[in-house]
């Protein structure tokens, strides 16, 4: 039987050993990494004051808003759709922009395709700083030079959003089969016949998963966008919670998370039926011959699907274009003054000396709801992940009950769960912690689940062969050779919770997002400033997390 304890020794090349970590070092820095998140979790929920006792105590306060909230009322149905289709044309528009952007950053990073290291350093440094700064920060910042309106929303999802799709995009460049290439250019191709003929077909399947899937992400996002004068449903819902109409605003809620669990089931199923075939067929790593003719190939059902799809992308894109462009209230005659007047109250940063004193603690404010909110969802995310998972769990109703919890759980908006727990505890960091928590369920949940479903099916096999139960084949295969990827999931949703912790703290959640509010209608020196720390804020943790996730491989 494999000994899957043991791994095997490293080959040496001919140059010499390949430079490691010694196993004992990762050993040791995967022992602490493993011990301090839950202890530095478990002290952040402590110094949040979440406790059961609290929810018992005040969920009089949300018996009572629902009694004064009903009857729930919705907008008209013209209006539903008007705001309806705004919201996806923002949601669309700013997830093509990101798709087009992360094509070259991730070219850049991508080491087998990146003309150095330093073109890697620079792609990845793109990458990183693009996601770095939260969408709605960026979106106040546009919002100053291009005015209210759809525009400063697309460019805010789209830069924010270039992060994410180039980092998953050139992960998929290095695991290409590198056969087609070293052909073609054999045969004398150029760089650009290199990249459009032997790396994009390989690819495509990857990169339209990964746009899918930011889609379902930048909708969610664009809720609480509307909170800053984007448009759309966010912005009927703020007005609503203004004007302290709740049962209008939790119309318009509702309208939202129906929103929200459409595109989750769709795009899912689009997902799947792209990676599905990609995986299965060895045509996306066929020689770089390819097919004899084209134009002969049979109009098989998988080509079918393939037309539909492309074209249908092709008509909600432009349609998105269109009603974007029909709301949109900024021409580019004052463009450039108003660039100059938005950098002349931004620039240079200033702290006063009263923020001084308190963005220490609010960084570290933030930090804890991060760190709080990852913890909570740990448990029920891996609980529901493995019951998930086809490999793990054979009853298909027990799989289709855990996926329909978790796909209805991350189909609500984080803006509206902070309302919710902004309702029951009151505005501070825990009603922040509790809906990052809840959201983080069913983005850790499902990730789980595919990364169990992902094992080699080997050690699995051979377990069972030798009599093992399905318990001992989880605790001896399944679950060993699933843990690095979830750990990396995990260090993922926490950097995700950070920046969600920035965003949410704009509406009441805590930390230094609620600073940044202040700052952004006030003294917007200090809002530079602020978004500074912030992105330093973030860089530090992205490299302690890219360290823990290297003493995990």
């Amino acid at each position: 039987m494999t000994d899957l304890r043991t791994p095997p020794a490293p080959v040496a090349s001919a140059s010499g050993p390949t430079p490691q970590t010694p196993r004992s070092a990762r050993s040791v820095l995967a022992a602490i990494t493993a011990a301090t998140i839950p202890v530095a979790g478990l002290w952040s929920i402590s110094s949040l004051d979440i406790t059961p006792s609290e929810f018992v105590d005040n969920w009089p306060h949300v018996t009572r808003f629902f009694e004064r909230a009903m009857p729930i009322e919705f907008p008209g149905m013209g209006e539903i759709v008007t705001l309806t289709l705004l919201t996806l044309a923002i949601v669309v528009c700013g997830t093509m922009l990101a798709a087009v952007l992360s094509v070259p950053v991730a070219l850049l990073a991508a080491r087998n395709v990146g003309t150095g290291r330093l073109s890697v350093l620079l792609g990845r440094f793109l990458g990183l700083y693009s996601r770095a700064a939260p969408d709605i920060v960026l979106a106040l910042v546009f919002a100053s030079v291009l005015g209210n309106g759809p525009l400063p929303g697309i460019l805010a999802l789209g830069i924010h959003s270039v992060g994410m799709v180039s980092k998953l995009f050139a992960e998929a460049i290095e695991q290409i089969d590198e056969g087609p290439r070293r052909a073609l250019r054999a045969a004398g191709a150029g760089p650009a016949q290199e990249f459009f003929s032997g790396i994009l077909p390989q690819v495509t399947p990857s990169w339209i998963a990964a746009v899918l899937h930011r889609s379902d992400i930048n909708l969610r996002a664009s809720a609480i966008l509307g909170f800053v004068g984007v448009g759309g449903l966010g912005d009927l819902l703020d007005k609503y919670l203004g004007t302290l109409d709740y049962g209008a605003a939790i119309g318009v809620a509702l309208i939202l998370f129906l929103l929200c669990l459409v595109f989750e089931v769709l795009s899912s199923a689009l997902r799947r039926s792209i990676l599905a075939p990609a995986q299965s067929s060895p045509g996306i790593r066929r020689s770089a011959e390819g097919p004899a003719d084209p134009r002969r190939r049979p109009w098989t059902s998988a080509r079918i699907r393939g037309h539909v799809f492309a074209w249908s992308a092709v008509a909600v894109v432009a349609g998105s274009l269109w009603t974007a462009a029909g709301q949109a209230h900024t021409s580019g005659v004052g463009f450039w003054a108003n660039a100059g007047y938005a950098w002349g109250r931004m620039w240079p940063p200033a702290l006063s000396e009263t923020t001084q004193g308190k963005i220490g603690p609010a960084l570290l404010e933030t930090v804890q709801i991060a760190l709080a909110a990852t913890l909570l969802s740990l448990v029920p995310a891996l609980v529901l992940g493995v019951l998930s998972a086809r490999n793990v769990t054979p009853h298909p109703v027990v799989r289709t009950v855990s996926r329909g919890i978790l796909v209805s759980v991350r189909a609500i908006p984080e803006l509206i769960l902070a309302l919710l727990f902004i309702i029951m505890t009151g505005m501070g960091s825990a009603a922040g912690a509790l809906a990052l928590a809840v959201g983080g369920i069913g983005l850790l949940g499902r990730l789980a689940a595919d990364s169990i479903e992902e094992v080699p099916p080997g050690p699995e096999r051979a377990l069972r062969a030798a009599g093992a139960s399905r318990t001992q084949v989880f605790a001896a295969a399944t679950f060993p050779l699933s843990l690095p990827a979830l750990v990396s999931h995990t260090f993922y949703l926490f950097d995700s919770n950070l920046r969600g912790a920035v965003i949410l703290g704009i509406v009441g959640g805590g930390g230094i997002g609620f600073m940044l509010l202040r700052a952004q209608s006030g003294d917007q020196h200090e809002m530079t400033a602020l978004l500074l720390c912030i992105l330093a804020l973030i860089t530090v943790v992205e490299f302690l997390a890219m360290a823990a996730r290297r003493a995990f491989r």
